[in-house]
């Protein structure tokens, strides 16, 4: 395993010649078994940094390295150890559940894949899914599917997007408590971006606040939540949000 599952330094992105940049010149890192949070308002870059990481957008300029692979040149040795999940991103509605997951999990060379759902249809609650095709699910259950489509291949390096967006509250619990021990069981690395300020304390080691392209601030949730002298990092989220442009 190297040093850091994710490693970037200087990342940008600009859409329009001339317009303000997406992404504007961005660092950080995050070591193997850590949850970082990545947090920020509607347009301050945090999906755009997303895509950038899973290669589905090119930097205009910068470095991003994956779990010790340089995403630029060595894109294809990392994706195999990487995965995502977004309630935004639909899994094929036509396939069941149990279809999506044996199609993704031989696309990522899965062994004992049989196993592998069974395991995560215990883990979150899809045993009476499994067979119903993915379109006919509610918000939530297509969430949990997401999910487990976003662990069948035990990830070393999982980004996530609202993870427990549209989960009841037990549900929500469960989920991150399954994060949480997943992060410690594997030595998995992930980046949680979230609107939900209650789960990222309770989750993440580190926050990385982005604001118009740019990481304005980041600590523990503890540290930030003394540095603004608030009560949550609710409080602290709007402060910066808030806040005017120097």
């Amino acid at each position: 395993m190297p040093s850091l599952a994710i490693n970037v330094e200087s990342l940008t992105k600009i859409f329009v010649a001339g317009a303000a940049p997406a992404v504007d010149g961005i660092a950080f890192a995050v070591p193997p078994g850590r949850i970082c949070g990545l947090l920020g308002g509607n347009g301050a870059g945090k999906t755009t940094t997303i895509s950038m990481l899973l290669g589905i957008l090119v930097p205009t300029s910068g470095r991003i390295e994956l779990l010790g692979h340089d995403m630029r040149r060595h894109r294809f040795r990392a994706l195999p150890q990487i995965n995502f999940s977004s309630p935004y991103v639909d899994l094929p509605g036509r396939l069941t559940v149990r279809e999506n997951l044996t199609v993704f999990g031989r696309l990522y060379g899965v062994r004992d894949l049989a196993s592998r759902i069974a395991e995560l249809a215990r883990e979150l609650e899809l045993g009476p899914l499994l067979d119903r095709k993915t379109g006919s699910l509610s918000s939530g259950q297509k969430t949990r599917a997401a999910l487990a489509k976003a662990l069948v291949n035990r990830p070393a390096l999982l980004l996530l997007d609202e993870p427990t967006a549209s989960l009841d509250p037990d549900t929500a619990d469960q989920v991150r408590g399954l994060l949480e021990n997943y992060a410690r069981r594997e030595g998995a690395a992930i980046l949680l971006a979230s609107h939900n300020m209650g789960e990222v304390e309770r989750l993440c080691a580190e926050v990385l606040m982005m604001k118009t392209g740019r990481i304005v601030d980041r600590g523990t949730p503890a540290e930030l939540i003394a540095r603004y002298g608030r009560d949550d990092m609710e409080q602290v989220f709007l402060d910066i949000a808030r806040r005017e442009e120097a």
